[in-house]
């Protein structure tokens, strides 16, 4: 195990980070065959101590983010307790994020609840509401956002196109216009003590991304998932100029390593105070780290 990095040092903290430990790839085989060969990524296992050291040696510390689409799919979800186990294993490297339905009512504000009292995870996500099948303003969901705010934990959306499932017949049921982020904007205005994250530049909605998140300010960005050289100018102006204080460094490890992302980022020019507020200081801001 290399040393970790101490707060004085840290460099960075990657928002979005997905498990692919052996129990990892057990419970989620159909759509990580469908994301890997949307990017052409290997799948092999990635223990999670290895996982760890690989932050650990940048200096850095990462988000691990769950998922699921059990009603959708009648498919089980890697449990949110091997998240925290992983954390608890790692806890100078990781933080966690546990995973529930919002569709199950009672159920739904149960886990989440014992995700933040019983499991010591900082929120909830990846929730993807294409592949699970909701619409996040869906008034019937109304309590359950009430329910995070009380418990005061950051909730994180998928935001725009689903490699899951691309290219396949009916796009494994998977349905974009509930990956809209103009739909997040209801709860954000709902719940302004709700701390909320869209996931990755939300094409082909990314306009409406950057206005929530320049308008609303519970919103953050997390600009994952997508190389930074294919950024266009709309994104660069926004996290450089008008929100860089709303935006969070994310790979979706591992569809982008940590060195391509970092490397391809430095490129863009942005001002070094603005880097820092991207890769870190709004990490530290959004989960009060300090």
């Amino acid at each position: 195990m290399t040393e970790a990095a101490g707060a004085t040092d840290l460099v960075a903290i990657d928002m979005h980070v997905h498990l692919r430990d052996a129990k990892a790839l057990e419970f989620r085989q159909a759509s990580v065959k469908s994301i890997a060969k949307h990017f052409g990524i290997e799948t092999d296992v990635v223990p999670a101590d290895e996982l760890a050291d690989m932050y650990r040696e940048r200096k850095m510390r990462a988000v691990i983010v769950n998922t699921t689409d059990t009603v959708a799919t009648g498919r089980a979800s890697l449990p949110n307790d091997h998240v925290a186990e992983i954390v608890r294993d790692h806890p100078d490297v990781f933080l966690g994020m546990g995973i529930v339905e919002p569709t199950q009512g009672r159920l739904a504000e149960q886990e989440a609840r014992r995700c933040k009292e019983e499991l010591g995870l900082v929120g909830i996500g990846e929730l993807n509401p294409g592949r699970q099948g909701f619409a996040p303003n869906d008034e019937r969901l109304n309590r359950f956002w009430g329910t995070l705010e009380e418990l005061d934990l950051v909730v994180l959306f998928h935001g725009g196109y689903a490699a899951a499932g691309s290219g396949t017949g009916g796009g494994m049921g998977i349905k974009l216009r509930y990956n809209q982020p103009i739909l997040l904007d209801d709860i954000a205005a709902d719940h302004p003590e709700l701390r909320i994250i869209c996931a990755h530049p939300s094409w082909p909605w990314q306009s409406e991304a950057l206005a929530l998140a320049q308008h609303k300010g519970n919103v953050y960005l997390d600009i994952s998932g997508y190389a930074p050289k294919y950024f266009d100018k709309e994104l660069v102006t926004y996290i450089g100029k008008r929100i860089p204080h709303k935006v969070l460094f994310g790979t979706d490890w591992p569809v982008l390593s940590i060195d391509r992302w970092i490397g391809e980022f430095k490129e863009l020019g942005l001002p070094e105070e603005v880097e820092r507020k991207i890769l870190l200081e709004n990490a530290r801001t959004l989960f009060r780290l300090d």
